[in-house]
């Protein structure tokens, strides 16, 4: 079976979403907002779809979902601490049922011996539930980079939700 394309990806997660009456909130950083401009390319988007935060900056992590200047000084900006708090920093400031998180070096600057161009992580925060979160370390330029990070942000979403 081919894999879907972002697009179906986004289109089966509004689907699951609705039947659920539940709605998402994204916490995007190396993405840019990919994430959510993939969502709302879906037609009937604004009835699953809350909010989105690009939070590109440590300092717009901390000011926009709380995320501890501390946890960013010790951890990293790019860590599954951080990612997790963006997640949880998200659903708490929204009204949403599920949030989704990134945090990653996209390149082709930026990278490090510990954190090479592709490292990402990402970060599920539902409610009443344990937050979830997952690396990967993706190939290729940037673009490629940032698509795969949103592929895996979608797939993960209806992981979580559906299990």
């Amino acid at each position: 079976m081919n894999a879907m394309t972002t697009a179906e990806l986004a289109e089966q997660l509004g689907e699951v979403l609705l039947a659920n009456h539940w709605t998402i909130t994204t916490a995007e950083s190396c993405t840019g907002g990919l994430i959510s401009a993939a969502i709302t390319e879906i037609s009937g988007s604004s009835g699953w779809f809350e909010q989105a935060a690009i939070c590109y900056s440590n300092a717009a992590k901390s000011a926009l979902l709380g995320v501890d200047p501390d946890l960013i000084s010790t951890e990293g900006a790019v860590s599954e601490p951080v990612a997790v708090a963006m997640a949880e920093g998200a659903l708490q400031r929204s009204g949403a049922n599920i949030a989704v998180a990134v945090t990653g070096v996209a390149g082709p600057t930026g990278g490090t011996e510990s954190k090479p161009v592709g490292t990402v992580w990402l970060a599920w925060a539902i409610r009443e539930r344990a937050s979830y979160a997952q690396l990967e370390h993706f190939a290729g330029d940037r673009t490629a980079v940032r698509k795969a990070t949103v592929q895996v942000a979608l797939q993960g979403c209806l992981q979580r939700m559906t299990a």
